[in-house]
């Protein structure tokens, strides 16, 4: 196993469509794989495409913790109860197709994107297909936070970042500025922003 170097925004990788995987059960898709995990918890991320990691193929990995879904419940966007946690996921290939046309803006990172956060509008309510390390189908329906990062990660895989989905710029910057400012818009009042 290693930990493979992350491509940033602006590298070539990033910004072209992936290849389908023509094998997913073929020992080098397991071995990148194996990579992929590894640097992802390295970098401490909740998800990783194939292209984050210089391979331009149609794979992503990743998992929602259940502390993490609770935190990032989108209550005003008047969804069911959380779905809690999502264990870690291989998906190959994966389509996704929106069940509802309602969207939530919210917060995001990138590993592609190191230091930086935006808010970024998203589907709420997904279902996404694709195939697992042992060829098997895999369907699942997905909401809230789920819902945000298979789409996050999938975005990848057509040479799109989060940046290109933004509304509005002013709601990108880095991390530690943007939550200093969340920070003082709660102190004086203002709604807290997820």
């Amino acid at each position: 196993m290693a930990i493979l170097k992350i491509a940033r925004m602006g590298h070539p990788v990033l910004c072209r469509p992936a290849d389908p995987v023509e094998d997913p059960t073929s020992d080098g898709i397991k071995v990148l794989v194996s990579d992929m995990l590894e640097t992802l918890a390295d970098a401490g991320g909740v998800g990783l495409a194939a292209p984050q990691v210089h391979y331009p193929l149609r794979l992503v990995i990743f998992h929602v913790p259940a502390a993490r879904a609770a935190a990032e419940r989108y209550q005003d966007a008047g969804l069911d109860e959380d779905q809690g946690e999502v264990p870690l996921t291989v998906l190959i290939n994966p389509e996704i197709e929106p069940l509802a046309d309602d969207t939530a803006e919210a917060f995001e990172s990138c590993l592609s994107l190191p230091g930086m956060m935006g808010a970024v509008p998203r589907y709420t309510h997904i279902r996404y297909r694709g195939v697992g390390l042992d060829g098997q189908p895999i369907e699942r329906e997905a909401k809230d936070f789920h819902a945000r990062v298979v789409q996050h990660e999938c975005d990848h895989l057509d040479g799109t970042l989060y940046p290109m989905r933004m509304s509005d710029l002013s709601r990108f910057g880095f991390i530690e500025d943007m939550k200093r400012g969340l920070a003082d818009d709660e102190d004086s009042g203002g709604e807290e922003e997820r």
